[in-house]
Order: structure tokens, then C-alpha cells, then sequence
């Protein structure tokens, strides 16, 4: 039995700077490619160049619709001064219905 594809999804990606996630957050949702952006501190502990890494960044969580996540996930990438961002997308399975018609509409235009 084939599941039925996500509507909406998270889409996550981190950067070093606190002021330079807001602005790409900011310019994300700006051109309707997520409805809303969160910006959180986290810690990261990641292999790099072949060396164990622990660094502080800014992990941005970005709301979308399906019919745009390819986009959004481009351009974060296109933004990003990341040599390879971090960039994973999260199926939502289940939400409060008026959230997600908001996150719908929002997503929809542009």
C-alpha cells in the first residue's frame, strides 16, 4: 500500500552566526518559501575534515509546504556559506488543522 505524501514539512539547516541565521530565516519567509522560521541556540558536535568538531551555532527550523520544499531547499543552499549546509527536510504527520491551512496559504503565494 503506497502512504500518502507529507503537505508539509520542517525543513532544518544551522549557521555559525546568530545575526546572519536571522537574515536567512528573514529572506526565506520573506519570499514565501517557508511560513515561519524558528532560530534556536544549539551545540554541535560533528565530524569535519576528518576531525571530531564541537561548535556552537544557530539552527534554523523552517515551516513549508510540500509543493515548495525543493525550492526553499535550493535556495538555502544557493544562500548558505556553507561548503555543504546541513539541509534535511521532516515530514509533518499530524498538526492542529488551523495551523496547517495557515502554513498552506502562506506557502502558496509567490
Amino acid at each position: 500500500m503506497t502512504e500518502p505524501q507529507p503537505q508539509h514539512l520542517v525543513v532544518t539547516t544551522t549557521h555559525e552566526d546568530e545575526d546572519a541565521a536571522r537574515a536567512l530565516a528573514t529572506t526565506l519567509v520573506r519570499e514565501r518559501l517557508a511560513a515561519c522560521a524558528q532560530v534556536h541556540p544549539v551545540r554541535s558536535v560533528y565530524w569535519w575534515g576528518g576531525v571530531l568538531q564541537d561548535a556552537a551555532e544557530w539552527r534554523i527550523d523552517l515551516k513549508t509546504g510540500a509543493a515548495r520544499a525543493q525550492r526553499l531547499v535550493d535556495r538555502i543552499v544557493e544562500l548558505h556559506p556553507y561548503d555543504t549546509p546541513e539541509v534535511i527536510a521532516v515530514p509533518i504527520t499530524a498538526g492542529a488543522p488551523g495551523y496547517l491551512a495557515w502554513l498552506t496559504a502562506e506557502t502558496a503565494a509567490g
